[in-house]
């Protein structure tokens, strides 16, 4: 997951002071009187582009990155409890053939021990 770096605490302090300006009244906009010439048209922000070819759209259809982050996020909560759910199972089995596994071990020892036992000491 890709993090994006904390702002910058200088901007951060700016905006807050302008907020706190602006709650304490010291500078309201709204009192200032507006000339509707200093008001830009949007004709004179945006160019007009030559016309282009239309895009033909690609076979591969890109998600946004909230939406990928999401899905990401997703599956890795997703494997996690999956996981989890396989490790309960695999303690589950181990439980049940433990005393199986123990009945064995203690026959093959005592089997074990019995032959020691009898053999002749060399």
């Amino acid at each position: 997951m890709t993090s994006t770096p904390p702002p910058r605490p200088a901007h951060l302090l700016d905006e807050l002071e302008s907020i706190r300006a602006l709650l304490d009244g010291e500078h309201d906009p709204l009192d200032e009187p507006l000339d509707p010439g200093s008001i830009p048209l949007l004709s004179e922000i945006v160019e007009t582009a030559p016309p282009q070819e239309p895009v033909q759209p690609s076979e591969e259809v890109r998600e946004p990155a909230v939406r990928t982050a999401f899905r990401t996020l997703a599956e890795r909560h997703l494997d996690h409890e999956l996981r989890t759910a396989a490790q309960l199972i695999l303690q589950d089995v181990i439980d049940d053939f433990v005393p199986q596994i123990e009945a064995e071990l203690r026959r093959r020892l005592e089997s074990r021990a019995e032959e020691l036992i009898r053999s002749p000491r060399r």
